[in-house]
């Protein structure tokens, strides 16, 4: 568990920039398998992991992420295709993005934004 003093500063400046409503809950630095990842706990279910280079990789909510967050064509496909829902969770694999739906339904992106497919597992 972090204190504040060691939570770095550009995860702290990210949080102020896209979640400045929110407070920090609960941070950790975790190691596994020579990984090192950092997990934010945000007030209102928020959850964000960002990767050694403090970079963010994963954010989830139980409520719509802002568009701050999400690169412009995977905003664009779901106003396009599911103008009805919004995005609650957003994850950088290790070649490609996926979204959650607030309908559960997960989406699938190339790097560039590209759609690839809808993710039914």
């Amino acid at each position: 568990i972090l204190t504040d003093e060691q939570i770095p500063t550009e995860i702290k400046t990210y949080i102020q920039t896209h979640f400045a409503a929110n407070s920090i809950v609960k941070a950790e630095k975790e190691t596994e398998l020579g990984i090192i990842t950092y997990d934010i706990y945000l007030n209102d279910n928020l959850n964000l992991e960002f990767n050694e280079t403090l970079a963010i990789i994963s954010i989830e909510s139980l409520t719509q992420l802002p568009n701050s967050v999400i690169p412009q064509p995977l905003l664009n496909y779901v106003a396009s295709n599911y103008p009805t829902n919004f995005i609650t969770d957003w994850e950088l694999e290790l070649n490609h993005q996926q979204v959650e739906l607030n309908n559960n339904i997960e989406l699938e992106f190339q790097m560039n934004g590209d759609f690839i497919r809808i993710d039914n597992d």
